[in-house]
């Protein structure tokens, strides 16, 4: 019985045990979390250190910036170096060239001319050297002449004095020929025409000339060599860069000027020729130079528009003073479309004189005839290269003389 009673009491002890534990983790779980403390700051450990800085530090007299003497050189006898100073760089002006004299210009040019052009005097020649002169021969005569483009009405006069002369003086030795030809060649290019280029007028200053022509012709490098002759002639220049819708030619010109120190004048690409054109004259007048350049926009002659303003920047120009040349420039490679063009343009400005380049490059020298006979107009300067003195004035005499050889 007593064993029963000892494991009751054990039973309820336990019991008891129990129900303590579970009521007290339930008072735990209810109860909020203590406020969390703050965390201790300590220092970060110090760095370690060697020799002086080992030491406790001590205080020093302290000196103000002005008290510090800066390192010069001067205390210390060491020299500083200061950093290098980069200048700008400097921008040479270019080389101001000195042209050849135009004097004479053609006849110094003869060989290169007469090697491109004498096939037309040597083939003449050789027609009328042969024994026999019939008609046949007289027909390849007209060919021939007709070939290097002196046109239809001139071959015909020239054939037609030619006959009668040799008929009349019975002409037949290679010097008699050759004299004959050479007069007669003459009388066909003219020798009564003024090839002067104007460019001083008397009652003012500056001369004003306009070049003009097709795209393709050289006009904007004619312009340029034609500044070089009149520098080389002691002539005062300014250049007008009227032809702005090509993107190049205002920087061409402007090469071209400092070559030879010629002032140049232009405007914005795609600006206003006339415009332009108006400027160069006033400036040149301002300056008190000797003549006005104007380089046009190559025009193709079947575009009214464009032949119309080239006729405006006439107007505009002419507001200042008279044009005293203006220039239509040929290429000689073109042939009979050249008198076409020609043509054109004369309609819409007065041309007053012609420039033919790249007469080094054909054997078609008769152009020269045939332009002055449809314009009544001389050719007045002539291209012979791509060199800057390769453009000269024309000479009738030295030119025949090329064309038919010693």
């Amino acid at each position: 019985m007593e064993i029963v009673i000892l494991a009751v009491v054990i039973a309820v002890v336990v019991l008891g045990a129990l129900g303590g534990l579970i009521v007290g983790s339930r008072r735990k779980k209810s109860l909020p979390p203590p406020p969390p403390a703050a965390p201790d700051i300590t220092a970060p450990p110090a760095e370690p250190h060697v020799g002086d800085e080992a030491e406790t530090p001590r205080e020093e007299p302290r000196r103000t910036i002005e008290e510090v003497d800066l390192p010069d050189g001067s205390s210390t006898g060491v020299a500083v170096e200061e950093p290098p100073v980069e200048e700008p760089p400097v921008v040479e002006a270019p080389a101001i060239e000195i042209p050849e004299p135009t004097a004479g210009r053609l006849v110094r040019l003869r060989a290169r001319l007469s090697r491109s052009q004498n096939a037309l005097g040597k083939g003449l020649l050789g027609l009328l050297s042969r024994e026999h002169l019939d008609e046949e021969t007289w027909e390849e005569v007209e060919d021939t002449l007709l070939t290097a483009d002196v046109g239809v009405l001139p071959t015909q006069e020239l054939v037609e004095r030619l006959r009668e002369r040799v008929k009349v003086l019975g002409t037949r030795t290679p010097e008699g020929l050759r004299g004959l030809l050479r007069e007669e060649l003459l009388t066909l290019v003219g020798t009564d025409f003024d090839r002067t280029v104007k460019t001083e007028p008397e009652d003012r200053k500056p001369g004003i000339v306009m070049v003009v022509g097709v795209n393709g012709t050289g006009k904007t490098t004619t312009t340029g060599k034609l500044a070089r002759v009149l520098v080389a002639d002691g002539r005062t220049v300014v250049l007008g860069a009227a032809d702005t819708f090509r993107a190049a030619a205002a920087d061409q010109l402007q090469t071209w000027g400092e070559r030879v120190g010629a002032h140049i004048v232009r405007g914005p690409e795609a600006g206003d020729p006339a415009s332009v054109a108006f400027d160069a004259v006033k400036e040149g007048k301002e300056m008190g130079v000797d003549v006005v350049l104007i380089d046009t926009a190559g025009r193709l002659h079947t575009k009214t528009g464009l032949m119309d303003e080239l006729g405006k920047v006439k107007r505009v120009v002419e507001k200042h003073a008279p044009l005293d040349e203006v220039l239509l420039v040929l290429d000689a490679t073109t042939g009979q479309n050249g008198l076409v063009q020609a043509r054109v343009f004369a309609e819409v400005v007065d041309i007053t004189g012609i420039v033919l380049t790249k007469l080094d490059g054909t054997a078609k020298g008769g152009i020269v005839v045939a332009v002055q006979r449809e314009l009544g107009v001389p050719v007045k300067l002539i291209g012979l290269g791509e060199g800057a003195d390769d453009l000269a004035p024309f000479e009738p005499e030295a030119f025949v003389d090329a064309l038919i050889g010693e």
